[in-house]
């Protein structure tokens, strides 16, 4: 049975944070930010804003859009890790607040979870559901999956300078109108792993970047080189002498914590993919120097990052690569438009993927190109650590969802934040009552508990008309 996505929506706090305005406070060169890591805004979240509402207005959106009363909806699974809960799932939250406009009971038929596997874990959430689907378990019924998170680091850390926020709600049934998911062919790749994590009680990770970093690399490597035999072994893909996955699939969407860092992986596994075919000597060529190896090519990667040797011939080797023609074309054609948003909203975690998925059906819409038919392949990664790669085929029907898309409006007029506020805000001192913008058909936190024992860290919501 046929399975996909059939609509998508997005909410995204209308605060942010300046890149450059933050470079200067940090006494960091602005160009680090800008060109380096390809972030211009960060989102940033509101006293009476949590990643819950920020779920439950992107669910509220997606509803409404397409007119679904909540009998039409069979699941609602939420995949966050900026949990607030250690026992109550936040998608019991995000149906509270949705019944406050649909009414008491009204999604009381509705089954789902939280997910929890770092970035990825939306992508595990999607999968169950798509499978839920073709079992045909859902009974013409339609599934919400819903990513949404809160990307938070200590002030003055590395991180700070790749914080976001924002949900993505994806409606998923048997008949997608937008894209419908390759069958047979997903592939994972897990190790147990201390790449990035954020111990019980702690509410900012703790991050080994350039570890999580090269980490990230190998991981959706190994869930590629899987995606490929099973993509081979269905039939999915049949390859031609000469050719590599990169043939065969239109539009690649990256996990991208910060812009730039989706260049990164998409060089990474470019150059995996052709160093097998003929094009690769071209490219040596082109490049003029030969691919670095690492002293112990089967060594872990602390070893890898301690050969220093290598990580500069390595470095300076993708910097060549990356100007080379076939690079340029392959950037150019199947991820530039997908990282357009991520530059202005900055790192949402679960949702990242998503949002470059996203801004890649506006802006090829925009620019003319018919997306009927174009595969597009997903490589998802969460620290801890778990790479997913998937892919699926856009449907005719997709213009009907596609041609209204248009960020800037759906994100609503933003307010920039002076380093004061936004130090305020993230230090947790305003209540949701000192709230700097005034709220408007949204879903809004509006009290956390925190005197009653026996009422500690109820949270109570509304929805302001």
């Amino acid at each position: 049975m046929a399975a996909g996505i059939d609509d998508i929506s997005i909410f995204i706090p209308r605060l942010y944070m300046d890149a450059r305005d933050f470079a200067e406070a940090r006494g960091l060169d602005p160009q680090k930010l800008v060109k380096g890591l390809g972030v211009s805004k960060m989102a940033i979240v509101d006293a009476n804003q949590d990643a819950a509402c920020l779920a439950a207005n992107a669910c509220l959106k997606i509803m409404q859009k397409n007119k679904l009363s909540p009998e039409q909806i069979g699941r609602l699974y939420v995949a966050t890790e900026s949990s607030f809960d250690e026992s109550k799932a936040m998608n019991s939250y995000v149906i509270g607040m949705l019944e406050q406009v649909y009414g008491d009971g009204s999604f009381q038929h509705c089954g789902g979870i939280e997910c929890k596997f770092a970035c990825v874990s939306g992508s595990y959430a999607l999968y169950d559901n798509i499978n839920w689907i073709r079992a045909g378990e859902s009974e013409d019924k339609h599934a919400l999956v819903v990513v949404s998170d809160i990307a938070k680091y200590d002030l003055g850390s590395s991180g700070e300078m790749t914080q976001g926020g924002g949900a993505i709600a994806m409606l998923l049934n048997e008949s997608p109108r937008l894209l419908e998911f390759d069958p047979k062919v997903t592939s994972t790749s897990i190790k147990n792993e201390y790449d990035f994590y954020r111990p019980f009680g702690k509410e900012t990770p703790i991050v080994h970047g350039q570890y999580s970093n090269l980490l990230y690399l190998i991981q959706v490597k190994n869930a590629l080189i899987d995606y490929k035999r099973k993509a081979l072994k269905t039939g999915l893909i049949v390859m031609k002498e000469g050719q590599s996955m990169l043939d065969h699939i239109d539009y690649f969407n990256m996990h991208l914590p910060y812009s730039n860092m989706g260049k990164k992986a998409l060089a990474y596994l470019v150059r995996h993919e052709l160093r097998s075919t003929p094009k690769w000597k071209e490219i040596i060529a082109e490049i003029g120097m030969e691919e670095p190896i690492p002293n112990d090519p089967r060594g872990t990667i602390e070893s890898i990052i301690s050969d220093l040797d290598f990580m500069t011939k390595d470095s300076e080797f993708t910097k060549r690569f990356v100007r080379t023609d076939t690079y340029q074309e392959i950037y150019e054609n199947k991820v530039a438009s997908s990282l357009i948003a991520s530059k202005s909203i900055g790192n949402i975690y679960t949702a990242s993927l998503y949002l470059g998925f996203r801004s890649c059906l506006e802006y090829e819409f925009q620019k003319g190109v018919n997306l009927d038919g174009k595969r597009f392949g997903f490589a998802s990664y969460g620290s801890g650590s778990s790479a997913m790669v998937f892919s699926g085929v856009i449907q005719p029907e997709y213009i009907e969802i596609v041609k209204d898309m248009n960020l800037e409006a759906e994100i609503g007029e933003r307010q920039k934040l002076s380093l004061s506020d936004y130090e305020e805000l993230h230090e947790n001192k305003r209540t949701p009552e000192q709230s700097i913008l005034n709220a408007k058909k949204e879903f809004i936190l509006e009290h956390v508990e925190k005197i009653s024992s026996d009422k500690r860290g109820e949270r109570r919501y509304a929805f302001v008309k």
